[in-house]
This record gives C-alpha cells, sequence and structure tokens, in this order.
C-alpha cells in the first residue's frame, strides 16, 4: 500500500475518533444537566426564554392590553396658569395653579374647531382628578408629587389653545406674540428643572397635537415623548412612531347615539363634506373632487363648522354607507374620528398617515385603505366602493360599533375612553424610556453645576 493511501486512512480515522469523542462529551454534558435539574438545565433555559415570548405577545398583541390593571405614576409640573386654564380665561383666587374640580369648577374648553385639538386639556384633567378619586377602576394613570416616584414627567402646557388663540396676539412693547413668548419660557423653565437635566427630557410628556402648536419649542424639546396628530410637519428625526405618541382627534359631529341603521337604511354610497382645496398633499382632494362629484349616490361638497355645518355633516355622515377620509394639509384630519362616531365606515386615502393605537387595534377590520396613487385612477374609486358586499359592510358597521369608545373623551374619564387609551399608549413606552435613560448614565459623572439643561439639545442628524 503506498504511502498517500496509508496517510488518507490514519487521517479519516483521527478525524472518525474526534468526532466520536466529541458527541459523546456532548451527550454526557446534557445528561449531567437533566439530572442535577440545577438553574441552568436545558428545560429551564427552554421554559424562560418561552415566558418571555409569552410575556412579549401578551404585552403586544392580546386584548387584555384593554384591561390591565397597572398603574402609570405620572409626575406633573405646577406651571403657572399662563401656561394650561390661564389660556382658557381662568382666573385663580391668590397664588392657586389649578381650579378646583372638586367643586365642579371645571373650565371649559374653547368651542369650535378648537375642540379637536384639546387633547392636553383632558389628560390634564384626568391627572387633576386622579389626585382625589378613590376608585381606581379603569384609571391608567395617577399624580404623584415626588419625581423621584414617577415613571413619566407630564408637561401641562396648553399648546393647541395657545397656538390658535395668541399666536398673533402681542404684548404691549413685544414684537413677539403671546404664544412665541410662552414657548420660550417654557424651554427656559423645563432647562432649569433637575428632572429634564437627570433624563435629558426622555421621559418628559408633551402635548402638541396642533399641527402648527410648539414651531418654537418644537425643536429644543425633541427628546421629550410628544403627543401628536400625525407626523406630518415633524422631521422624522425629531417625532416618530417609536418615540412618540399619536392621539386621535375629539371629534366635532354629534355621536349616533342608539344606531339601529343598516346598509339599506343609509342611502348615500360615499360622502365627504369639508375643504376641497388644500395645499401639499391635500390636492387629491380636488382630484377626486371632478371625478366624483357626478355620481348619483355620491355627496362630495364644501362645508365649515360655521352655521349649521356640524349638523349637516352629522346628519350626512349618519345617512352614509362610506365616509372618505382624505390627506389635506396633513395627512390626518378629524374627518376619520367623526366617521367613526357616526358608524360610517372610513375610506382612508392619504398613504403617510399614522394612526392612533394602531399597536393594539387592527383599523383593516372597519376601515378602507386607498392607496393615492390607485384613487386617482379612473372609476378606480368608485367601482372599489361599489364593489364592496353588505355582508363585509356590516362586519365593519358591526365593528365601528365595538371600538367607538376607544376614541371618547371624557370628564371624569370612563375606562377604555380615550384619555385611558393615550395614557395606556405613554405607558408602553415606558420600558423603551427607562432603556434610553440607563444606557445616558453609563458615563455619567453626575449633573454640573450650573449646566443648562437644554444646552446641547438640537435637531440629531440621526437619532434613531
Amino acid at each position: 500500500m503506498s504511502k498517500n493511501k496509508m496517510w488518507l486512512i490514519s487521517h479519516k480515522f483521527l478525524f472518525c475518533l474526534f468526532l466520536m469523542t466529541s458527541t459523546l462529551l456532548i451527550l454526557s454534558r446534557l445528561l449531567t444537566l437533566r439530572s442535577t435539574g440545577g438553574p441552568y438545565s436545558l428545560d429551564s433555559i427552554t421554559f424562560s426564554s418561552s415566558n418571555i415570548l409569552t410575556m412579549a405577545e401578551t404585552e403586544n398583541l392580546d386584548s387584555s392590553c384593554y384591561t390591565n390593571n397597572q398603574i402609570l405614576k405620572v409626575f406633573m409640573y405646577d406651571l403657572p396658569p399662563q401656561f394650561h386654564f390661564g389660556l382658557l380665561g381662568w382666573k385663580g383666587a391668590g397664588p392657586t395653579v389649578w381650579p378646583d374640580i372638586r367643586s365642579q369648577q371645571v373650565p371649559e374648553y374653547a368651542g369650535g374647531l378648537n375642540l379637536q385639538h384639546s387633547i392636553e386639556y383632558w389628560l390634564t384633567l384626568d391627572l387633576l382628578n386622579s389626585e382625589f378619586s378613590k376608585n381606581l377602576s379603569g384609571r391608567t394613570a395617577i399624580r404623584v408629587h415626588n419625581s423621584s416616584e414617577a415613571d413619566v414627567i407630564f408637561v401641562p402646557f396648553f399648546a393647541s389653545i395657545s397656538y390658535n388663540r395668541y399666536s398673533k396676539v402681542k404684548t404691549r412693547g413685544s414684537k413677539k406674540s403671546i404664544n412665541d413668548l410662552l414657548q420660550e419660557n417654557l424651554v427656559s423653565f423645563l432647562s432649569a428643572q433637575e428632572e429634564w437635566k437627570k433624563s435629558g427630557g426622555k421621559d418628559h410628556i408633551v402635548v402638541a397635537h396642533h399641527p402648527n402648536s410648539l414651531l418654537y419649542a418644537r425643536m429644543k424639546l425633541w427628546p421629550a415623548i410628544y403627543i401628536l396628530a400625525d407626523f406630518g410637519r415633524y422631521p422624522p428625526t425629531v417625532a416618530n412612531v417609536e418615540k412618540d405618541v399619536i392621539a386621535p382627534y375629539k371629534h366635532l359631529i354629534t355621536s349616533y347615539v342608539d344606531d339601529k341603521s343598516d346598509f339599506d337604511s343609509r342611502k348615500t354610497l360615499l360622502h365627504f363634506q369639508g375643504s376641497i382645496y388644500r395645499k401639499d398633499g391635500g390636492i387629491i382632494r380636488q382630484e377626486l373632487y371632478y371625478m366624483l362629484k357626478n355620481e348619483k349616490d355620491v355627496h362630495f361638497s364644501f362645508g365649515s363648522i360655521q352655521g349649521d355645518g356640524i349638523s349637516t355633516a352629522s346628519k350626512g355622515m349618519h345617512s352614509s354607507k362610506f365616509c372618505l377620509n382624505i390627506a389635506g394639509d396633513t395627512p390626518s384630519s378629524n374627518r376619520l374620528f367623526d366617521a367613526i362616531a357616526s358608524h360610517c365606515v372610513p375610506v382612508i386615502i392619504s398613504d403617510d398617515i399614522e394612526l392612533p393605537f394602531e399597536d393594539i387595534i387592527n383599523y383593516s377590520e372597519f376601515c378602507i385603505f386607498v392607496p393615492s396613487s390607485d384613487a386617482v385612477r379612473e372609476d378606480f374609486l368608485i367601482n372599489l366602493i361599489r364593489n364592496i358586499s353588505k355582508e363585509k359592510w356590516t362586519r365593519m358597521w358591526e365593528k365601528l360599533k365595538e371600538v367607538e369608545h376607544f376614541f371618547e373623551f371624557h370628564y371624569p374619564s370612563q375606562e377604555n375612553d380615550a384619555v385611558q387609551m393615550i395614557w395606556r399608549a405613554i405607558l408602553r413606552k415606558v420600558p423603551s424610556i427607562d432603556r434610553k435613560i440607563h444606557k445616558l448614565g453609563r458615563f455619567s459623572r453626575g449633573v454640573v453645576s450650573g449646566e443648562s439643561g437644554l444646552r446641547s439639545v438640537s435637531v440629531p442628524r440621526n437619532f434613531w
């Protein structure tokens, strides 16, 4: 036998011997682990991984998200009234910061279109109410007065009404509007707070639901969690779905109480009433208007809240099968939530829209989504709607009645209403907030005396 063949046989023999030895060692180790049943056994490791997966699925997908009993602890700054209820005309007696809501002296929010962006008002009232409410059933958030005990820090600035009422009103001798001055003062206040310095603002909650609110401060407060209507006027590095919370508008039309309508009794196939000529992404409204205005069972017209506009819109939506929600100057509009309150199946044509609570609500069960590029194709939209069966529409109509309470604002807040849903959306952000703060403190040597909490805060190049 040649030397080459002998070497090959010897090589194969050694490889087989090594393989057999390694296999026996591995089997021996596994048998030892199983027999000891200690904390590092294979069964124990597998069970732990399974638990983690189950917990994650339960947290994000299970319907128990709506009814969990975990409480969000919220520290709320005692800002002067000019930042919140003072903007609504409320004046406290003496140094009082907050209205005495126990005596039913709850200041009313401004009416009309102002109401649709009133989110901070309802959240603030809910925190104030939590201080003397004995029944925690259905409640997600409570106010705490020690910030070290809090999960998040709430900033009670009524940014939307500040923009709507005071963005063009100037104080005597000043070139800046009251709205701009309030934002400047807010930034100065927050930068001086130990709570902001400690977290870099990452655990702060700032509500700016009106797309034009907080125009000055948004670029300085971006580490905070923003509660917004959409991201249409924010750079993705400043506001995004991972960091922030999308909240519903407060609908303006009348809720359809005791709805006994059905597919056949709703005579209008498709309904839209609102501003038709818009800029930016809203140009599509004009195109759809000219495509649909002559369809006999379609109502597509200009409308506003002036006069009996809300009453007219309510009647129209209550008697329609489908209601158009088309992008305007920004991706979202109150029309979607008017449609939900009317049990009129929403037809959403807005490619960049983000929806409230979409991590636990499947909007496809009660909404029709149409890409803008398809919607403007000749006859595409009307044919799509006409071909939806009575059975499918009825299923979606029934689902609308099941989910509508998630989008209703109340004071006092009710279980699973919009206020509680927003708090829960924030609660689901807490682990992420804690992770960011813990990472921030890796190399921390403490806050330098006199350091400004917002000195280094600028728009990040790549925040995420």
